[in-house]
């Protein structure tokens, strides 16, 4: 049976790619393809930007008000939307509705937070800076601007992007990971409806060839990107060299570190949520715990217990805890990080290799898998897993979980179960890590505050969304204004004002 080929979306209407090249989409539940995705090439990004810049001058003047006013109409048509993209989502990526119904809101949450552009691109003004001298701050746009987005959430993380940036008044290029293109290609549409102008928002699926014309064009000034530690260094520094500015958000190897006096009942079925939701496959996915002194054994167990009792099936089902992998490859992969912790030494307490599911035998499923006394030189520590295997290493004191965590090269999220406020403090304030939880195992910030990590998990300066976003997607201009009194005005000086 010959599958649908997806369009592009370019100027405000589906178009088909001018190349040849395309990928099948499957359901990793069943592992049948659905579907087919166009491969962007060359061409397809040249028309793109060639959209956008020439959508750029009237959206630049469009003013703020109107412009979040598209935004409030767009956020309602997610809304009376939302069960479609639900499913999209689900059917795509393979999680569970209820893990896809909590990141569309979450990515909904970041587009009430654009509504409020009028007063986020105020800027600042003083009153005599000198003699009859005022100064004031703008925020402009910066252009074309271009997302290239992962397979794990294939809503949120785009509308970590989009939103702000045409709210700051610039043109959008979306390069979704072409295993999840639809619910991208279904937000355009909505985009459309809301009264968005043609060209203000484009949509080109693809791999690599689309990846690097977008770094490499002239026209693009702005790259956001989430993904690897590998690709996200390699996007920095190509995007770098071609003077754009840039937000590259990588990989992460996120550590839970429990106290010996946390409640651990409440941090059992908190770490277990945060390390098998969504199959592991999230960038803020808990996937090392630090037992500090005696919480060690008893944790453990509590931990093999509940991830024993997960029910895995397919996302759309209902009750399902856990659904599949993205991919047969990608489900092989984190097979063999498993078998390297045997190898290695590890205690293995919880086996999710063998799991079979009648019905779903062809789906890309991998049961939750559980290791102890793990150390710092195994592979499955030192390696972004990104799926339902979570470590435990055991340490004696909360100086060495500090230490070990911050010898890490990751510092995207972390988290510490403590009922002590003087831990909690010294953790937050020590840690080398940009997101951190108290007693919150998953702590990605609201909207109006910022998301990103520190050292090889962020390449850039800004993080996402909040007004790190608005700054990323807006240059700072600054004025210094005098207008002299005819009486006021005398010989030109040749020295510097020392006002």
């Amino acid at each position: 049976m010959t599958q649908p080929i997806l369009p592009l979306w370019i100027d405000g209407k589906a178009r088909a790619s001018t190349g040849a090249r395309t990928a099948d989409i499957f359901n990793p539940a069943t592992g049948k393809p659905i579907r087919r995705t166009p491969l962007a090439n060359r061409q397809d990004v040249e028309q793109a930007v060639a959209a956008a810049r020439a959508a750029f001058p009237g959206w630049r003047e469009t003013t703020p008000l109107r412009r979040a006013r598209i935004l409030m109409h767009f956020r309602e048509l997610m809304q009376a939307h939302r069960d479609e993209l639900i499913h999209l989502t689900s059917e795509e990526h393979g999680k569970t509705r209820e893990d896809a119904a909590g990141s569309l809101q979450r990515g909904i949450e970041v587009i009430e937070f654009a509504t409020g552009v009028p007063h986020l691109l105020k800027g600042e003004q003083a009153e005599d800076v000198g003699r009859g001298v005022d100064c004031h701050s703008l925020l402009q746009p910066v252009g074309v601007c271009a997302g290239i987005t992962p397979f794990n959430f294939p809503v949120m993380v785009p509308l970590w992007m989009f939103p702000v940036a045409i709210a700051c008044g610039n043109t959008f290029i979306l390069k979704p990971s072409e295993k999840v293109p639809s619910a991208s290609l279904r937000m355009a549409e909505l985009l459309r409806d809301a009264g968005l102008p043609d060209g203000v928002f484009n949509v080109i699926p693809g791999d690599k060839e689309a990846v690097d014309a977008l770094l490499a064009h002239p026209e693009v000034r702005a790259i956001s990107f989430v993904g690897s530690t590998p690709v996200a260094r390699y996007i920095y520094e190509t995007a770098a060299r071609h003077g754009k500015r840039v937000q590259a958000l990588g990989g992460a190897k996120n550590h839970a570190v429990v106290m010996s006096d946390a409640d651990l009942d409440y941090a059992a079925d908190a770490l277990t949520g945060a390390a098998y939701g969504s199959a592991g496959e999230r960038c803020m996915a808990i996937s090392t715990v630090v037992a500090v002194g005696a919480a060690g054994d008893p944790l453990v167990e509590k931990l093999r217990t509940r991830a024993a009792r997960l029910k895995i099936g397919a996302g759309e089902q209902p009750g399902v805890d856990m659904g599949p992998l993205i991919t047969a490859a990608h489900r092989d992969k984190v097979r063999q990080y498993i078998d390297s912790g045997e190898q290695q030494g590890a205690q293995l307490v919880l086996d999710g290799r063998g799991l079979k599911l009648p019905g779903n035998e062809q789906g890309f499923y991998l049961g939750p898998t559980l290791f102890d006394h793990v150390r710092s030189d195994m592979t499955i520590y030192k390696e972004e897993i990104f799926g339902p295997v979570l470590i435990v290493l055991r340490v004696d004191t909360l100086e060495a979980a500090i230490q070990l965590v911050n010898a890490n090269p990751y510092g995207n999220g972390t988290a510490v179960f403590t009922r002590s406020g003087a831990h909690a403090r010294r953790f937050a304030r020590d840690i080398e890590v940009g997101m951190v939880g108290i007693n919150v195992p998953i702590p990605v910030p609201v909207a109006y505050f910022s998301f990103g990590g520190w050292k090889a998990s962020l390449f850039g300066d800004l993080h996402m969304h909040g007004m790190e976003g608005v700054h990323f997607y807006t240059r700072s201009k600054v004025v210094t204004s005098r207008w002299p009194a005819d009486e006021d005005r005398g010989p030109a000086g040749l020295s510097m004002p020392t006002l």
